[in-house]
């Protein structure tokens, strides 16, 4: 999303992931940066002080979404 080289550009699928507070910075930033359609996944905010199972959780609803977004480049 910058002039930079992303991992994309070469060619390496990615998944960015945010906690669904920051859903409407990541609207306003992707537009700004003239990608208003990149694809991102949010999850439940926040993530930092929870553990075990919650945690694990979290990542069992997140995983499918992931592997769709590698392998589709959509959410």
């Amino acid at each position: 999303m910058h002039d930079g080289i992303t991992l994309e550009s070469q060619g390496l699928p990615t998944a960015t992931i945010i906690t669904d507070v920051f859903v409407n910075t990541a609207h306003a930033y992707t537009r700004l940066m003239g990608v208003p359609d990149f694809p991102y996944l949010a999850c439940p905010h926040p993530i930092t002080n929870i553990k075990g199972p919650e945690l694990e959780e979290r990542a069992r609803d997140l995983a499918p979404r992931v592997v769709k977004l590698l392998l589709e480049g959509q959410v």
